[in-house]
């Protein structure tokens, strides 16, 4: 293409990557990069979030639904820094993004300049890789193995810093996608004597059970685990970010796992001969004590890093490979079976966690409304079609267990650094990639203030996120805390709110405030009866609280029902 400017350079690779959606936000030391694309709007998608926080968890959301990487844009300084907390999640979540963030000139690194920080010794720690490109030249080579980096293996974000001297110098753009670098090997290969020995155990097991994370889905390998599980008659049950890897009405489903998860699969961990874990990392909210988690059972773990072998949970039967690969072969290696009596053997514990917990959330008949039952409403409206998107807290925890889903890439949540903050700007995101797909937020009254201002970004966008305001007037995962562990000492947990549906209506974004139950089923019809943006805040419960619970460090036997 001959000489052309290291800003051009970069969106033009962008394009050769297949990149149609950018997140971001402008500022001095990326002003060449935002001239150039005044010239590619007509391939180039760029969203003005309201904040780089939004920008990176709008991103985040794009990622999960479209499978793409999420890519966003940010100057220097303080729009950098504003990156870190999305980084950090999406680094534990394991969501690929390519941050690209301005610099100062290569002439005043190290000086203090301006809006200089020296954000790769910043973002090391949270992200996969970082780079700083200091020369137009490098430019092509750098972007393709960014993206390579951010989506091979186990995904994850990726910064380059691009100074500005590189942005406005010029070079000979030539782009080869990336597909190897020297020294990383992002997919081992797969050992069919670890398959068989997985399977042999597999095979002789009496009470298997599986334990379904966010692997499967980042694998592409949903269908591949439905031919493992159905042909051998396994049950599992699914870690938060593993919810939509298969139905929520399959048989075999016996729901989430860990701390607010389910009586039935909690104790079946502790119960089942041989444990299966699949595309999931044994995180201290689904295991609680290590020492006293599944004992009893020999532990088959699939998984695609080798870090995660044996990290928390001693792996009997690993089996180190991507799913896509593992999983087929796995499945043709084990028996069929079927298990009646073990599948059974759920139901009990499942119809006590039913009388005791989900029948009053579901259908209390008198109070004040739950957070359950305002859940469970807006899920059968959308008939598992929708994507669920949540915030961090109570809400959270009850829109998992409440809302069904019935296609693959259908939960975007915070998983491993629990973000208030995160539900907004992700189901924005969420819904750019899924435009003819309904995206339903649930939100609590303290996470929505802490990115409220993205809703400019639904009314500069048009974005029809239907938003579901879980109103309670607390911090309402801390308070459950203070009232369960700390004598209901409520320091710092009660909240004084604005009023929710004036703000959205100064967006222009139509809103309803309920706090009766006679007009819950009406407001649901209302919101998803209209085709935009839509507001809809529930006065629920001031101190209910999510139920099971384990409590931190307990043992997966000391489940709470209250």
């Amino acid at each position: 293409m001959g000489k052309v400017t290291g800003s051009e350079a970069f969106l033009l690779s962008l394009i050769k990557e297949n990149v149609d959606t950018i997140f971001g936000y402008p500022g001095g030391t990326i002003m060449p990069v935002y001239d150039r694309l005044y010239y590619h709007t007509d391939r180039l998608r760029h969203i003005l979030t309201r904040h780089e926080q939004g920008a990176v968890h709008a991103a985040q959301g794009y990622a999960r639904v479209s499978g793409k990487t999420g890519v966003v844009i940010a100057t220097s300084g303080p729009g950098a820094t504003n990156l870190t907390t999305g980084l950090a999640d999406a680094m534990i979540d394991s969501t690929p993004l390519v941050c690209i963030v301005g610099q100062v000139g290569s002439p005043l690194l190290g000086t203090d300049a301006f809006q200089e920080t020296d954000f790769i010794g910043i973002s090391m720690p949270i992200t996969k890789w970082n780079y700083q490109i200091t020369d137009a030249a490098e430019v092509p080579h750098i972007i393709a193995k960014a993206f390579y980096i951010a989506r091979s293996g186990r995904p994850g974000p990726v910064v380059v810093d691009f100074t500005k001297n590189a942005q406005v110098g010029s070079c000979d753009f030539r782009y080869e996608k990336c597909s190897f670098v020297r020294s990383y090997v992002p997919t081992p290969q797969v050992n069919e004597a670890e398959v068989a020995a997985a399977a042999a155990a597999i095979n002789g097991a009496q009470k298997p059970f599986a334990l379904v994370g966010q692997g499967v889905e980042l694998a592409n390998a949903e269908k591949e685990l439905l031919a493992l599980l159905e042909k051998a008659d396994i049950p599992f049950g699914w870690t938060l970010l593993g919810k939509s890897v298969a139905p929520s009405n399959h048989p075999l489903n016996m729901g989430m796992l860990g701390m607010h998860g389910g009586y039935a699969p909690n104790k079946k961990t502790n119960e089942c001969d041989v444990l299966i874990a699949i595309g999931m990392r044994f995180d201290d909210r689904i295991t609680s004590d290590t020492s006293a988690y599944a004992r009893q059972a020999k532990v088959v773990h699939l998984e695609i890093d080798r870090a995660e072998i044996s990290k928390s949970i001693k792996a009997d039967f690993p089996v180190l490979a991507n799913l896509k690969e593992s999983l087929p072969l796995l499945a043709q290696a084990v028996s069929e079976a079927r298990r009646a009596g073990w599948i059974s053997s759920f139901e009990p514990y499942a119809a006590q966690e039913f009388a005791r917990v989900i029948a009053p959330q579901l259908h209390p008949g008198k109070g004040a409304i739950t957070m359950g039952e305002a859940v469970h409403q807006i899920s059968q409206k959308t008939g598992g079609k929708a994507i669920l998107a949540t915030d961090v807290g109570q809400q959270q925890m009850v829109a998992a267990r409440y809302f069904e889903v019935a296609q693959p890439r259908s939960i975007v949540t915070s998983g491993g650094l629990g973000t208030m903050g995160f539900g907004l700007p992700a189901a924005i995101g969420a819904k750019v990639a899924a435009p003819n797909r309904e995206v339903v937020l649930f939100v609590g009254d303290g996470g929505i203030q802490m990115t409220i201002q993205e809703l400019g970004t639904i009314m500069q966008e048009q974005i029809g996120v239907k938003m579901v305001l879980l109103n309670n007037g607390f911090l309402g995962m801390v308070r459950q805390w203070q009232e369960l562990f700390f004598g209901r000492r409520y320091v710092a947990t009660p909240m004084v709110n604005p009023d929710f549906v004036k703000l959205a209506e100064a967006y222009g974004i139509r809103g309803r405030r309920v706090s009766e139950r006679a007009e819950l089923r009406d407001a649901v019809d209302e919101m998803f009866a209209y085709s935009g943006a839509y507001l809809l805040e529930v006065a629920v419960q001031p101190e209910g609280n999510v139920f099971p619970m384990i409590p931190a460090g307990a043992s997966l036997d000391n489940i709470r029902f209250e």
